[in-house]
């Protein structure tokens, strides 16, 4: 197997906790994993930057007739026959006492139930998400681009996963699609650099897991409009970020310019 750079090895990493690679490539991380440290923690990194993203996949009620197909196949439906209880059967024998040790034991339960709940709503309000992440996915499903966005000092690192590789004179620009908004143009990005952002106040505060990040191929030095102008070449939904990124981005240059500014 050819050794990967490690820009590549990175991107595999990620795709190990997205789940997108197949038996073979698994279990070659996983070896990797188990015999390199830093292997482990750059998976780890990644599995705490991409996993809260999973609780925005909307829950899927099964059809009815799979419950259905549950109930027949476990016979729940079919009436119990109880046999004739012997003249001296003991406690253990006597489905009373269980029919009252059942309702006891649920009383008890919500009971519990009840006093964790109290407690849990006196709790002080935590303290708002330090870190959100995005994942760019393009139309291939590879990993175009992660963001992780800074709460705190108002600024967003972007690192390039397999960018889709744009025509002459087209460039990579960056937008926050808030909830039923317009697109707001964030800056331009790299295909082959980590890029970090400065930040906005009006920006930070339209970040939340109901808004996405999305990619347009425009003219170098972005959309003369202020608006996509561009096909849009991949989307990601932003959610919370366990920590900081631990990655090539920490070494990547801040642009010049605020975001959405027409330099190159």
């Amino acid at each position: 197997m050819t050794p990967l750079e490690p820009d590549d090895r990175e991107l595999r990493y990620a795709e190990y906790v997205l789940g997108v690679l197949d038996a073979r490539e698994r279990a070659a991380v996983e070896r990797e994993s188990a015999e390199r440290p830093d292997a482990a923690a750059a998976i780890d990194a990644w599995s705490q930057r991409l996993s809260p993203l999973a609780a925005e996949i909307a829950p899927l009620e099964p059809p009815a007739r799979v419950w259905d197909a549950i109930r027949r196949r476990l016979r729940l439906d079919e009436r119990t026959r109880v046999a004739p209880r012997a003249a001296h059967a003991g406690l253990w024998e006597n489905l009373r006492f269980w029919h009252w040790l059942g309702l006891g034991s649920a009383a008890i339960s919500a009971t519990a139930i009840a006093v964790l709940l109290a407690v849990i709503l006196r709790r002080p309000t935590p303290p708002p998400i330090p870190y959100m992440a995005a994942t760019i996915v393009q139309a291939d499903h590879r990993i175009g681009w992660t963001a992780t966005m800074d709460i705190a000092h108002s600024r967003m690192i972007v690192i390039p996963g397999v960018p889709r590789r744009l025509s002459a004179g087209r460039a990579p620009e960056l937008w926050l699609i808030p909830q039923a908004g317009r697109p707001i143009p964030v800056g331009m990005i790299s295909d082959s650099a980590a890029v970090t952002i400065e930040l906005p106040a009006s920006l930070v505060a339209r970040l939340g897991p109901t808004a996405a990040l999305a990619v347009s191929a425009e003219p170098v030095g972005g959309s003369p409009t202020g608006r996509p102008t561009g096909p849009v070449i991949g989307t990601g939904a932003i959610g919370a970020a366990a920590s900081a990124p631990t990655s090539p981005a920490t070494a990547a240059t801040r642009p010049e310019s605020p975001p959405g500014s027409r330099a190159a």
